[in-house]
């Protein structure tokens, strides 16, 4: 199969019935040891059991796991989605609030960095790929996430679907 081929599989779920057997994707990509990232819609997760990663924004969050009133209160409810789903992570993407990373051994906030925001069109999918990319290539999840929230800062402040060009992610001459 295509899946040998890569080290990570990315699925973004738009709602629109192309990931009609995510399930059986999650499975055969995790069978043939691959790393499974999916950026999920809808309010049934199920779907996504087994899966990496997760990486749903508030309002996909929220219509999963209910409000939140506290920080105490979201790490209960996505720790225990993490653990229900059998992810080895989830990443929360939270906008000005910056991205928070839930896995078995921690939580990790990453802050937003300040940027004035003009389009957030593409974010979630610019947060995504990086994260794959990073992966692919060996990087630690931890330090993925740094990179991925930078990229997201990066595109917002873009108008229309934009891309994130290296040096603007990694500051190269």
């Amino acid at each position: 199969t295509l899946i040998s081929d890569y080290k990570v599989l990315v699925l973004s779920d738009y709602g629109k019935g192309g990931l009609t057997h995510v399930g059986r994707m999650v499975e055969a990509g995790r069978a043939a040891g691959r790393a499974v990232l999916v950026d999920p819609k809808g309010d049934d997760y199920s779907r996504y059991r087994g899966a990496t990663l997760i990486t749903p924004n508030r309002a996909e969050m929220r219509a999963v796991v209910g409000a939140w009133k506290t920080e105490a209160d979201l790490t209960i409810r996505a720790q225990n989605l993490r653990r229900e789903l059998q992810l080895e992570a989830l990443l929360l993407t939270r906008s000005e609030e910056g991205m928070t990373l839930y896995t078995e051994a921690e939580v990790l906030h990453v802050s937003a960095q300040a940027r004035e925001v003009y389009d957030v069109s593409g974010a979630g999918d610019t947060v995504i790929a990086t994260l794959a990319t990073m992966l692919g290539a060996g990087v630690p999840l931890k330090e993925a996430v740094q990179h991925a929230n930078r990229a997201g800062a990066i595109v917002v402040g873009k108008l229309g679907t934009a891309v994130v060009t290296y040096s603007e992610l990694f500051g190269a001459a």
